[in-house]
């Protein structure tokens, strides 16, 4: 099979994705780049061999030896770039999140239809091995039906990878409830098999406030993000702005009637995801979140807690960044590109997860009040529902 020809628009932080789908001779390449910085631009065009290269995406869209389009730009550019890629007829890998707003998220929906042009939505989360276990235990029925989700998210090297950059800055992001948050939204209603309608969430900028920043204009620390510090008071040469969350909880009611949790820490000694699923017969928990973790079942009792759990389950070994999921994402993307068909990310659950994270940051700032989520225009729940899409 001939290599599925890709340009890439950004070669930033998730230029590992980039580099995922660069397996010339085995599927895909990359055969153009964009980034709007030259430095990077040249660095980074140098992983993929000769590629075209461009500071302007736009340059790309033109181009008849491309056959679809990955999207890893800052958070606040997809909306704009992504319309500019589906009304160009290009098959769009678009990271997530969708966009920073309901509204962005409605009209890149709208662009998908209008066009007719393939949307994937990179959650790659659904991809992550310890995700994929927690969901087929929930599917087999071995702790009945779902009714609440609990997760926290422990975010080490929060003040390197948050609060150094645009992520700090909420006209970019809106808030780290939504950029952060996204994954783990959308993993709460793929594993409780619902949207949430209504939200209430609480936060505050509690360490990273008040830490020395640097002056607009200048370069990031030496050594970023590679180079982590601790304990989080000791940052230094934070953004010039930071002005979004370090901490929040999140509260939800979904429309299958499924209540939800979430809580995020920025200044944790570790960095993982903790989920609790309690279902009619039992519960799931897991244990760490890369290869080799577990996931633990109950589901007789009751009793005290107990450390063997009725069953353990071992996430299965992967290699690759994001624990293999990364190198699975593209080639779903590859194949949807080529031929269409069902897959596992999914465009309106991907807006979902943003409207969720975007009201409960409405919520944070009115002091708690609860809020519901915009639903999705019916006829774009329609269009993503065939699998051709």
């Amino acid at each position: 099979m001939k290599d599925l020809r890709f340009g890439v628009v950004g070669l930033g932080l998730r230029v590992n994705l980039a580099e995922a789908a660069h397996r010339p001779g085995r599927g895909s390449v990359v055969a153009a780049v964009c980034d709007t910085d030259p430095e990077t631009l040249k660095r980074e065009a140098a992983r993929f061999g000769d590629p075209v290269t461009s500071p302007d995406h736009r340059d790309l869209l033109g181009r008849d030896d491309l056959d679809a389009i990955i999207v890893l730009t800052p958070d606040d550019t997809h909306e704009s770039i992504a319309v500019e890629c589906l009304q160009a007829g290009k098959p769009l890998y678009l990271e997530k999140p969708l966009a920073i707003t309901v509204e962005g998220c409605d009209a890149v929906l709208r662009a998908a239809r209008d066009t007719g042009t393939r949307l994937y939505v990179g959650h790659n989360m659904r991809h992550m091995g310890v995700v994929r276990l927690m969901r087929d235990i929930i599917r087999r029925g071995d702790i009945g039906e779902p009714k609440t989700v609990w997760v926290r998210h422990f975010v080490g090297y929060g003040g390197d990878y948050y609060f150094k950059d645009w992520h700090a800055d909420r006209t970019r992001t809106t808030g780290l409830l939504l950029q952060k948050a996204a994954h783990d939204l959308d993993v709460v209603h793929w594993l409780a098999g619902g949207y949430t309608t209504r939200v209430n969430a609480f936060g505050d900028l509690m360490v990273y406030g008040g830490l020395p920043r640097r002056e607009p204009g200048t370069p990031r620390p030496d050594g970023w993000p590679r180079d982590h510090t601790w304990p989080p008071t000791a940052h230094r040469d934070l953004h010039h702005v930071v002005d979004v969350e370090d901490v929040s909880v999140m509260n939800m009611v979904l429309d299958n009637g499924v209540i939800a949790a979430y809580q995020q820490c920025h200044f944790t000694p570790d960095y993982v995801r903790n989920y609790t699923v309690i279902g009619t017969e039992g519960r799931l928990e897991n244990f760490g979140d890369g290869p080799g973790a577990t996931v633990k079942v109950w589901n007789t009792g009751p009793t005290g807690y107990r450390p063997d759990a009725d069953i353990t389950y071992r996430v299965p070994d992967a290699t690759g960044s994001h624990g293999g999921a990364d190198t699975r994402i593209i080639e779903e993307f590859a194949r949807f590109a080529r031929e269409g068909g069902p897959v596992d990310t999914s465009p309106v659950a991907a807006r979902m997860s943003v409207a969720a994270g975007y009201m409960a940051t409405r919520s944070l700032r009115d002091g708690g009040a609860p809020y519901d989520v915009p639903p999705l225009d019916p006829s774009l729940v329609a269009y993503f529902a065939d699998d051709r899409r």
